[in-house]
């Protein structure tokens, strides 16, 4: 990460170049901005706000919010990457800004669009989640989920390709136990 003033200034220089090859009309006036992105039957967007348009939008490409993170997956568009994030933008003035957000938000939901915006817009007192904001997974959250996804890959196995029997022509009670437990994990069966 760079660690000087020349530094980071280059790269905001550099990032806002991208931006303007992208969308023309972006300047550092105030205004609603939109990130969009098509993949197949999929539409994906981001609708955001600025005081200063050229400059948010450049931060976006050195971010580490949910939306930056997507940027830099993604990439911007081009006739090479034309599953890439396109950039729209719009002048209002700075007291019009969290409405227009919200109607904006609530317009390309209707349309069919996979928001990536966390809350409904705005950033007055009318701001809400969209998202339900669930808190991030925890350590034993993901072991349970690796066990259910182990479980569903078996049981897609033994569906397909296998069967699964008792070695012992005469089966004791601990063989048994150990393929009925197996069948009950396959099946859906609690961890133990």
């Amino acid at each position: 990460m760079p660690t000087n003033w020349k530094q980071l200034k280059a790269i905001e220089a550099k990032n806002k170049k991208r931006i303007l090859e992208i969308c023309p009309s972006a300047n550092d006036e105030s205004g609603i901005y939109v990130f969009q992105r098509y993949e197949g039957e999929f539409k994906y967007a981001y609708i955001g706000q600025a005081k200063h348009l050229l400059t948010r939008l450049a931060q976006h490409l050195n971010g580490y919010q949910h939306i930056d993170l997507s940027i830099k997956r993604h990439g911007l568009y081009s006739k090479e990457n034309p599953t890439g994030w396109q950039v729209v933008c719009a002048n209002y003035p700075e007291d019009a800004l969290d409405d227009t957000e919200r109607q904006l938000i609530a317009t390309y939901a209707n349309r069919g669009y996979q928001l990536r915006n966390k809350t409904a817009g705005g950033q007055d007192s009318g701001k809400f989640g969209i998202d339900d904001n669930r808190p991030a997974k925890g350590y034993h959250d993901g072991l349970q989920q690796g066990y259910e996804n182990a479980r569903k890959e078996v049981k897609h196995l033994f569906d397909l390709h296998l069967t699964a029997v008792i070695k012992a022509n005469k089966p004791n009670k601990t063989q048994e136990k150990a393929l009925q437990k197996f069948y009950d994990f396959i099946n859906g069966g609690t961890k133990k």
